[in-house]
């Protein structure tokens, strides 16, 4: 559930959701709709990950995949304590389109690239983790976590895409 709120955090700042809402309207959103959306997005991936890996041969239930996938979100959960001197130097800026106090005060930018770099850092380590974890407990490597995840991912991409394109009329061209 923790895991749900950093990543309604980081889905808020990159979506630029205070172009249209205030900062503690933000927040409210991430502490309440993070776990709601986080519980069931890991019974769904758990669900996903456990079919797909059994089609590789993994012995996992769907018990392990899932806390296989919440120990990986233990570096993620890591980086929420990042958020709060994050929030004291850029404010609701984090959530915008444009800084204006960054742009004004340049050496602003750097403690903002330090926690980018944390950021993507530490994003390598949770999905090397979930692979190793996702491997563990079906009993393959690590390689063959990456397919299940891959095949998991398509299963889910490819209708989606599908949908968009004949609901929005877009064409294929070869």
């Amino acid at each position: 559930m923790l895991a749900g709120v950093s990543r309604a955090l980081d889905r808020a700042a990159s979506r630029n959701a205070g172009d249209a809402l205030s900062l503690p309207v933000i927040l409210a959103i991430c502490v309440v709709a993070g776990p709601i959306g986080g519980l069931p997005s890991l019974y769904i991936a758990g669900a996903l990950l456990r079919w797909t890996g059994s089609w590789l041969g993994g012995k996992a239930s769907s018990e392990e995949v899932r806390a296989a996938i919440a120990w990986s979100s233990v570096p993620m959960i890591c980086t929420l304590p990042l958020w709060i001197p994050k929030l004291v130097l850029y404010r609701n800026e984090l959530f915008q389109s444009s800084m204006p106090r960054v742009q004004a005060i340049p050496l602003l930018a750097l403690p903002l690239l330090g926690f980018v770099a944390i950021e993507i850092t530490v994003t390598i380590w949770a999905f090397v983790v979930l692979l190793k974890c996702l491997g563990e407990v079906h009993g393959f490597s690590a390689w063959r976590a990456l397919v299940a995840l891959t095949l998991a991912f398509l299963i889910v991409f490819v209708p989606v895409f599908l949908l968009a394109v004949l609901f929005t009329g877009l064409t294929i061209s070869p």
